[in-house]
């Protein structure tokens, strides 16, 4: 292998998505647009799924949870990548790169664990409906979901502790923001240890919820089986169709970013992936969801009919009403 200067790195400068500077204008307007419905889109589920009375059940809690990672994901690198696409400054100190690597993992790895506890739900609803309530309720999607906070807290925590114990050759990160893989390309020496971690820990806590989603829906095909109903079958299909898209967007994204070694990556190809997995995917969850459910249909019209009569109602217009009565 070359040999390669070692530099002691304070900051890195991030490459972005383009270098054309014809192209940043087009590039600014296509991602806020897309950062501006995924935020909208993920808080109004996130209002009707805590606010409506009929929502009131541990799926939705888990829907909402999932609507707040999607917001969190795409927030922790779209504003920072607006900013750098107007500006010739992309600098980002090493600290914040490294606080930026730590979210962005935490928070991806926790979006594979709320999709495998919301996969549990619907085996459970289809599989053992008579038991349903005396098995799930908030209080377990609760502790599902601070326990899977702990472990994807502890496991980026370590992936981001051992980046920072690499000697970096150079600065320049051929990125929109500080992931795992264009920082490992930057080691002097190839990342073993690292490389060794993704491959096992790293598949043991991003990639077993996945296992954990396919086994789930295999219990759940097996069972729909033996009941030879079609009307089962649609009725299975209604219920879980959203969240099979969700979980193939996702995963689809994931196992092709991160699942091979460093030095097999095209990282200006996976720019397409990155931004499809950070963006698009935040933003196509809540039109998904809602699209295809009826029940946050119904209550997405009940809170919009709620907000017209309350501003009809407003004593403003009240008073405007009455003064028009008197004319």
């Amino acid at each position: 292998m070359a040999t390669r200067n070692r530099t002691e790195v304070t900051e890195f400068f991030l490459l972005g998505l383009s270098s054309w500077a014809e192209m940043q204008p087009v590039i600014f307007g296509i991602v806020l647009a897309m950062y501006l419905v995924a935020l909208m889109g993920n808080a109004l589920l996130v209002i009707v799924a805590l606010s409506d009375p009929k929502l009131q059940t541990p799926m939705y809690f888990l829907l909402s949870q999932l609507s707040f990672i999607d917001m969190f994901l795409t927030t922790i690198t779209v504003p920072q990548m607006l900013v750098h696409t107007l500006s010739v400054n992309r600098i980002i100190s090493f600290n914040c790169c490294m606080i930026q690597l730590f979210c962005f993992m935490a928070v991806g790895s926790m979006e594979g664990h709320l999709l495998a506890a919301m996969a549990y739900d619907r085996y459970v609803a289809i599989c053992d409906p008579l038991r349903y309530s005396a098995i799930i309720s908030r209080g377990l999607c609760l502790r599902i979901t601070l326990t899977s906070w702990v472990v994807v807290s502890l496991n980026s925590l370590l992936y981001s502790v051992l980046v920072t114990r690499l000697t970096f050759c150079g600065n320049q990160v051929t990125h929109f923001f500080c992931d795992i893989t264009p920082l490992l390309k930057l080691s002097c020496t190839r990342p073993v240890v690292n490389e060794m971690l993704i491959f096992t820990e790293g598949v043991a806590v991003v990639v077993s919820p996945f296992f954990f989603i396919l086994g789930s829906y295999a219990r759940i095909a097996v069972a729909i089986a033996h009941t030879h109903s079609v009307a089962a079958l649609r009725k299975a299909l209604s219920t879980c169709s959203s969240h099979i898209l969700v979980v193939l967007l996702l995963y689809g994204s994931v196992i092709h970013m991160y699942l091979r070694p460093s030095s097999s990556y095209d990282l200006d190809q996976d720019h397409q992936v990155a931004m499809f997995y950070t963006v698009v995917t935040p933003m196509l969850n809540p039109l998904i969801y809602s699209l295809r459910n009826q029940e946050v249909k119904g209550a997405l019209r009940r809170l919009f009919r709620k907000r017209c009569i309350s501003r009809n109602f407003q004593p403003g217009s009240q008073v405007n009403g009455g003064r028009q009565n008197i004319s």
